[in-house]
C-alpha cells in the first residue's frame, strides 16, 4: 500500500464499517494497576456497538467492570482502525433475545457454556480512527463523541 494515494472520508468509512462487520477479533486494551491490559477477544458487532465476553475475574473482566474505558484494535498495521469506548456490563440474563446465540454464531465461542463465570460488555465506540499510511495521519478521525462524520 506504500504510495498509494490517501482515502477520503467516505473510501474510509465504507473500508471500516466493512471490517467492523467482517473481522471476529479485536486488541482489547483496558487501563488498571499495574498498567494497560492488552488482549485478544473475539467479538459480535451489531452496527453501534461491540458486544465481548471475557472472565468476570480475568483483568481484563476486573478492569472494565472498575472503569468501562477501553481501547479497541483491528487489522494489521498498515490499515488500522482504533476504537475509543466505553463498555458496559452486560449480564447474561440482561442479553437480548437470540444475541447470545448470534454472539455464539458469529464467533465459534459460547461462554454460556463453561464452568468459569462470564461477563458480556457492550462496547459503545465514542471515537474511530482509520489509517493505512502515515499520509493518511489527516482525516483519520472517523468518529468523534459517538458520531460518525460525512
Amino acid at each position: 500500500m506504500t504510495g498509494a494515494p490517501p482515502r477520503g472520508l467516505e473510501e474510509r468509512l465504507r473500508d471500516t464499517r466493512a471490517r467492523l462487520e467482517g473481522d471476529v477479533d479485536v486488541w482489547v486494551a483496558t487501563p488498571g494497576s499495574p498498567g494497560v491490559h492488552l488482549i485478544p477477544l473475539s467479538y459480535l458487532w451489531d452496527g453501534d456497538a461491540f458486544l465481548v465476553s471475557t472472565p468476570r475475574s480475568s483483568v481484563t473482566g476486573r478492569n472494565l467492570l472498575a472503569d468501562g474505558r477501553v481501547r479497541l484494535g483491528l487489522g494489521p498495521t498498515r490499515d488500522v482502525v482504533v476504537v475509543d469506548g466505553t463498555a458496559e456490563p452486560v449480564d447474561l440474563a440482561d442479553l437480548a433475545a437470540g444475541t447470545g446465540d448470534a454472539f455464539a454464531a458469529r464467533t465459534g465461542f459460547d461462554p454460556r457454556e463453561l464452568d468459569e463465570p462470564y461477563q458480556y460488555f457492550l462496547i459503545r465506540p465514542r471515537r474511530v480512527q482509520a489509517w493505512r499510511e502515515a499520509n493518511e495521519l489527516r482525516g483519520r478521525d472517523l468518529m468523534r463523541d459517538g458520531r460518525w462524520l460525512g
